[in-house]
């Protein structure tokens, strides 16, 4: 079983890091939390021409096919640029309905959501009762604990983000919520469901299908996450000065950097591992280790940036908000301890 990733898929991370680099993503993250979605609108169109949405969608609905260790992939670099909005969720979707196998469902919302022309997000049972950018996003989907798949506001909107859809799905909720990173915007589905789209079974395994992906992409969003608040902490650490002397050069201060870079390289081939083989237990373990990482290394940021790491004009800001929702977002730490304990425990006879 191979950890790392194959010089096509490491081509592919390079691109989209590349493409990142000169999006102004800061700018458009505070646009995002402003409410403005045309920024991201339009970042997220060029991240649909690398391709990475279609990561989740099977070919015969304009998708590259369920590729998860490359979409893994795809979602560090997300994680490393900050990028906001719904992702995982339609992400999530894509695989919701693909596990589905309902051929109207999949022909009406698949091909959108695989050029990115469209944007979903999602909640299931068991977890968050919360919609995230259900007002920016084109569709609101919601499982039941019943088994039931519904479309908030029954209207299907499309044209990207900002759609129809997301104008049904909040107009019920009044204005969003918000978390402690500005750029989550939190929406409660509609009271009424919206319109039926499938019941039964089949939607209970699909979804469970669909928030394990869900888990380990925001796995991997921690990942790059933890990976630019500690590039920018060494940084910091590297012109700060104290006493005359770099910050960077104290004992106390290579220790902390040093256990943050560990806890980041010892979560990196638990998500690489469950991206291979994303059993419950796996899957779990990969999100337990990165999130608690990415929080270890938003804690090490503050400290050793001082008050300067408080304020909103820095950009570190953004990253550092993000840290602990990514967190607690589709598994906080307990539940997914409790899945990996599950996951070891024999079945009793």
């Amino acid at each position: 079983m191979r950890f790392l990733p194959t010089d096509e898929q490491s081509d592919f991370a390079r691109t989209l890091r590349s493409l990142l680099g000169s999006a102004r993503v800061p700018a458009t993250v505070r646009a995002w939390a402003d409410g403005d979605a045309g920024p991201g609108r339009a970042l997220w169109s060029r991240l649909a021409g690398t391709g990475l949405f279609a990561l989740a969608v099977p070919e015969a609905y304009e998708g590259a096919g369920l590729l998860l260790p490359e979409l893994s992939l795809g979602f560090v670099e997300l994680g490393r640029a900050g990028v906001p909005g719904p992702v995982v969720e339609s992400a999530a979707v894509s695989v919701l309905l693909a596990e589905l196998a309902d051929e109207a469902l999949a022909k009406r919302f698949l091909p959108g959501l695989a050029l990115g022309e469209t944007s979903a997000t999602l909640t299931l049972p068991g977890g968050s009762p919360y919609a995230l950018d259900a007002d920016a996003a084109t569709y609101c989907f919601a499982v039941s604990a019943a088994g039931e798949l519904r479309l908030a506001g029954g209207t299907g909107g499309a044209g990207g983000t900002g759609g129809a859809g997301a104008r049904g799905a909040t107009g019920a909720t009044g204005e969003p919520l918000r978390s402690t990173d500005p750029a989550r915007r939190l929406s409660l589905p509609p009271a009424d469901g919206g319109e039926l789209l499938a019941a039964g079974p089949g939607v209970a395994r699909a979804a469970e299908v669909a928030g394990r992906w869900a888990r380990l992409l925001t796995a991997a969003q921690c990942l790059g996450v933890g990976e630019a608040l500690l590039a920018r902490t060494v940084e910091y650490a590297k012109q700060r000065t104290q006493f005359g002397t770099p910050i960077g050069s104290f004992q106390a201060v290579k220790h902390r950097l040093a256990d943050t870079l560990l806890a980041l390289e010892f979560a990196r081939p638990l998500v690489w591992a469950a991206a291979l083989s994303p059993a419950p237990g796996e899957v779990a373990a990969a999100k337990l280790s990165a999130g608690e990482a990415c929080y270890r290394a938003a804690m090490t940021a503050l400290q050793l940036h001082g008050a300067v790491g408080y304020t909103e004009e820095l950009d570190l800001s953004l990253w550092l908000r993000r840290a602990r929702p990514l967190r607690d977002a589709w598994g906080t730490p307990s539940a997914c301890r409790a899945e990996v304990l599950r996951s070891l425990t024999p079945p009793r006879r």
